[in-house]
């Protein structure tokens, strides 16, 4: 295939996301055909999962530019941009209407199941990147199919594959066999079945990020309502107690998000959860009632709990790419330049400055993870992030260097220091610095960032 015909082909976008829609939005200005695969039978099938959630960022800041733009000859009408929506607004108000406007050029019910080059397995150097991309996907009718694409961006995001409650990043022993009482999400306490699981119970929460904040603030008010009467939360931590456990606080720019930590901390303040501290989990047990008792790595047993909420973070799925050569950092799974941004094993704070393309490209030329998948395994990923990026990325396809290398963006303090596990001491999250990070206002894609943004 000549290369004016693997131009003329579209650019494959994996998910009908913020990430992935926002991508298929800017290529679409571009006018780069691009052809969004979902797994799911809707847009933000993910986000939907977590309707009932709040999100911490405003309107404002969770609708893209260029689909703004393409969603505005229908007559759609932006939420107030000072108001915080949740998944479900989210996927309702703006995913969905966004992917309607895509109309064909999204299609549901398309599980990726591979990437490849066009007659060329990972080993093969000959001819490589004159050759397009193959992608197999798998029909709702469980068809297998094939698509050939100029580029391909990766925006599936990592809601599918949740990390384990196990310390040591493998499910703890008994985990698997424990799944009946165990969910990977904050639950809706509004759903009445769900309600019915968990009122009047005793739960484990595992994890130290906003998702445990919101779920120990979900459980202590249904503790204070008339049918949720004794229902308590134990709050395990891999790392000990510091200012920066419970986040920004008042100080953190996502008010929203520094609320999170207030309330979580009221939890615990009020009596409604209990925080075990440098708790590694090593094993699921069940007492004589099937209750689950944790078994930490050293060695201590806590008391019995009806239900466990493993809220430890997210990893991407990288299953489907094994036959693309990509570069990503050994410990986070992220990009190999990007990854030194957000390692959470150097930085106390998620801020990451500006970036695009350069940071996001591998050794195979026109692949690019965006998005959440983007940050492989590290936390706290705001949407205005992968909007940026997929901003760039659609630039540079359409061979404006100078516009791909000019990301401006401006990045609230994250007011979320450190990350699961990563602490084990108070002093020691405290000495990294843990407090407040503040990005650049504008950065070139490639260069060092103007300053520190230090804490």
């Amino acid at each position: 295939m000549n290369a004016q015909a693997i131009t003329d082909l579209p650019v494959v976008v994996i998910g009908a996301g913020p990430a992935g829609l926002a991508a298929a939005a800017h290529l679409t200005d571009r006018g780069i055909e691009p052809l969004v695969l979902e797994s799911g039978p809707v847009a933000g099938a993910a986000v939907r999962e977590w309707a009932h959630v709040r999100l911490f960022s405003r309107w404002g800041e969770l609708v893209d530019p260029a689909a703004e733009k393409l969603l505005a000859p229908t007559g759609w009408a932006k939420p107030a941009e000072n108001t915080y929506p949740s998944g479900g607004d989210w996927a309702d108000l703006y995913l969905q209407p966004l992917a309607d406007v895509l109309g064909e050029q999204v299609r549901y019910g398309a599980t990726v199941t591979g990437v490849s080059r066009t007659g060329r397995d990972r080993v093969v150097d000959a001819d490589r990147e004159a050759q397009p991309f193959v992608v197999h996907y798998e029909s709702a009718e469980g068809h297998e199919q094939r698509v050939l694409a100029r580029a391909v961006i990766d925006a599936s995001g990592t809601w599918s594959t949740p990390s384990p409650a196990g310390g040591s990043g493998l499910a703890a022993l008994g985990e698997k066999a424990a799944t009946d009482r165990i969910t990977y999400q904050v639950p809706d306490l509004k759903d009445p079945a769900v309600r019915a699981r968990y009122a009047g119970k005793r739960i484990a929460v595992i994890g130290s990020g906003a998702s445990a904040f919101t779920a120990l603030a979900y459980l202590a008010d249904l503790a204070k309502s008339e049918d949720g009467k004794g229902t308590h939360a134990t709050w395990i931590l891999r790392r000990g107690i510091s200012g920066s456990t419970f986040g920004g606080g008042e100080a953190d720019q996502l008010p929203a998000r520094g609320a999170l930590g207030l309330a979580a901390k009221a939890a615990v303040d009020g009596g409604y959860a209990d925080a075990v501290t440098g708790f590694r989990t090593d094993t699921f047990e069940r007492d004589g009632d099937g209750r689950v008792v944790l078994a930490g790595e050293d060695g201590r047993r806590l008391d019995p709990v009806d239900e466990v909420i493993v809220l430890t973070g997210f990893r991407p799925d990288l299953g489907f790419l094994g036959e693309l050569r990509l570069g990503l950092d050994e410990r986070l799974q992220a990009p190999t330049a990007l990854a030194p941004l957000i390692d959470p094993n150097q930085h106390s704070c998620g801020t990451v400055y500006p970036h695009g393309v350069n940071e996001l490209s591998h050794p195979e030329k026109d692949v690019y993870l965006v998005g959440m998948k983007s940050y492989g395994r590290a936390p706290t990923f705001l949407a205005m992030t992968g909007y940026e990026q997929v901003r760039s990325i659609a630039a540079h396809l359409a061979g404006d260097r100078e516009a791909a290398e000019r990301v401006e963006l401006t990045l609230p303090e994250t007011g979320v220091c450190g990350g699961a596990g990563l602490f084990d001491e108070p002093e020691a999250a405290e000495a990294t610095g843990g407090g407040c990070c503040a990005a650049p206002a504008t950065l070139t894609v490639g260069s060092a960032p103007a300053s520190s943004g230090g804490c």
